[in-house]
Protein backbone atom coordinates (compact mmCIF):
# COMPACT_ATOMS: atom_id res chain seq x y z
CA UNK A 1 0.00 0.00 0.00
CA UNK A 2 1.45 3.47 -0.88
CA UNK A 3 1.73 6.12 1.78
CA UNK A 4 0.08 9.09 1.41
CA UNK A 5 2.67 12.04 2.05
CA UNK A 6 1.64 14.67 4.30
CA UNK A 7 1.15 18.27 4.35
CA UNK A 8 4.06 19.84 5.55
CA UNK A 9 3.98 22.90 7.78
CA UNK A 10 6.83 25.16 8.72
CA UNK A 11 6.99 28.01 11.43
CA UNK A 12 9.39 30.30 11.63
CA UNK A 13 8.87 32.81 14.76
CA UNK A 14 11.59 34.02 17.49
CA UNK A 15 9.21 33.56 20.40
CA UNK A 16 9.25 29.67 21.75
CA UNK A 17 5.38 30.91 22.84
CA UNK A 18 4.22 31.20 19.78
CA UNK A 19 5.98 28.36 17.70
CA UNK A 20 4.50 26.06 20.52
CA UNK A 21 0.84 27.48 20.37
CA UNK A 22 0.85 27.56 16.87
CA UNK A 23 2.00 24.12 16.96
CA UNK A 24 -0.23 22.56 19.50
CA UNK A 25 -3.34 24.21 17.41
CA UNK A 26 -1.94 22.55 14.41
CA UNK A 27 -1.57 19.33 15.59
CA UNK A 28 -5.38 19.61 16.83
CA UNK A 29 -6.78 20.40 13.51
CA UNK A 30 -4.90 17.15 11.99
CA UNK A 31 -2.13 15.01 13.28
CA UNK A 32 -0.92 13.76 10.38
CA UNK A 33 0.61 17.31 9.25
CA UNK A 34 4.08 17.52 9.58
CA UNK A 35 5.23 20.76 11.42
CA UNK A 36 8.58 21.70 11.82
CA UNK A 37 10.10 24.64 13.98
CA UNK A 38 12.68 27.43 13.71
CA UNK A 39 13.37 30.33 15.60
CA UNK A 40 15.02 32.61 12.97
CA UNK A 41 14.85 32.99 8.82
CA UNK A 42 18.32 31.83 8.58
CA UNK A 43 17.09 28.32 9.87
CA UNK A 44 13.36 28.83 8.19
CA UNK A 45 15.02 28.97 5.15
CA UNK A 46 17.35 26.10 5.70
CA UNK A 47 13.92 24.16 6.51
CA UNK A 48 12.29 25.24 3.26
CA UNK A 49 15.59 24.24 1.24
CA UNK A 50 15.63 20.64 2.79
CA UNK A 51 11.95 20.09 3.24
CA UNK A 52 9.57 21.98 1.08
CA UNK A 53 6.69 22.75 3.35
CA UNK A 54 3.75 23.64 1.44
CA UNK A 55 2.91 26.41 4.07
CA UNK A 56 4.66 28.72 5.88
CA UNK A 57 3.53 30.84 9.27
CA UNK A 58 6.52 33.49 8.80
CA UNK A 59 7.44 36.52 11.68
CA UNK A 60 8.78 39.50 10.55
CA UNK A 61 10.49 40.51 13.22
CA UNK A 62 13.04 38.82 13.53
CA UNK A 63 16.79 39.12 14.64
CA UNK A 64 19.04 37.94 12.10
CA UNK A 65 16.72 37.77 8.57
CA UNK A 66 13.51 39.85 8.42
CA UNK A 67 10.14 37.93 7.60
CA UNK A 68 9.77 40.01 4.80
CA UNK A 69 13.07 38.95 2.73
CA UNK A 70 12.59 35.80 4.09
CA UNK A 71 9.18 35.39 2.42
CA UNK A 72 10.74 36.95 -1.13
CA UNK A 73 13.17 34.68 -0.86
CA UNK A 74 10.69 31.68 -0.47
CA UNK A 75 8.73 32.82 -3.07
CA UNK A 76 11.67 33.08 -5.34
CA UNK A 77 12.12 29.11 -4.63
CA UNK A 78 8.70 28.45 -5.53
CA UNK A 79 5.88 30.25 -5.65
CA UNK A 80 3.75 27.01 -4.78
CA UNK A 81 4.59 27.67 -1.37
CA UNK A 82 2.04 29.30 0.80
CA UNK A 83 3.25 32.27 3.11
CA UNK A 84 0.85 33.70 5.94
CA UNK A 85 3.18 36.59 7.50
CA UNK A 86 2.23 36.46 11.55
CA UNK A 87 3.23 39.47 12.99
CA UNK A 88 2.78 42.03 15.83
CA UNK A 89 3.26 44.99 12.66
CA UNK A 90 -0.32 45.91 12.14
CA UNK A 91 -0.02 49.24 10.38
CA UNK A 92 -1.05 49.26 6.72
CA UNK A 93 2.36 50.29 5.20
CA UNK A 94 3.42 46.63 7.04
CA UNK A 95 0.76 44.74 5.40
CA UNK A 96 1.73 46.43 2.10
CA UNK A 97 5.25 45.66 2.55
CA UNK A 98 3.99 41.58 3.50
CA UNK A 99 1.84 41.82 0.29
CA UNK A 100 4.85 42.96 -1.96
CA UNK A 101 7.34 40.64 -0.21
CA UNK A 102 5.21 37.92 -1.74
CA UNK A 103 2.68 36.82 1.27
CA UNK A 104 -0.27 35.26 0.91
CA UNK A 105 -1.53 36.59 4.42
CA UNK A 106 -1.11 38.87 6.69
CA UNK A 107 -2.23 37.98 10.22
CA UNK A 108 -1.29 40.31 13.18
CA UNK A 109 -0.88 39.10 16.61
CA UNK A 110 -2.48 38.63 18.81
CA UNK A 111 -4.30 35.97 16.81
CA UNK A 112 -7.32 33.77 17.01
CA UNK A 113 -6.73 30.04 16.80
CA UNK A 114 -9.62 29.70 15.64
CA UNK A 115 -8.96 31.77 12.60
CA UNK A 116 -5.66 29.81 11.90
CA UNK A 117 -7.31 26.47 11.63
CA UNK A 118 -9.67 27.30 9.45
CA UNK A 119 -6.83 28.96 7.14
CA UNK A 120 -4.93 26.37 7.27
CA UNK A 121 -7.70 23.68 6.60
CA UNK A 122 -8.51 26.02 3.64
CA UNK A 123 -5.07 26.53 2.45
CA UNK A 124 -4.42 22.39 2.50
CA UNK A 125 -7.75 21.21 2.25
CA UNK A 126 -8.25 19.43 5.22
CA UNK A 127 -11.44 19.04 6.85
CA UNK A 128 -12.33 20.67 10.28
Amino acid sequence: MEKLLNKKVLIVDDEPVIRILLRHTLERLDSQLDVSLAEGGEEGLALVYEDHPDLIFLDVMMPDINGYEVCRRVKAYSKDIYVILLTAKGEEIDKQLGIDAGADEYITKPFDPDLITRRVAAVLNLSL
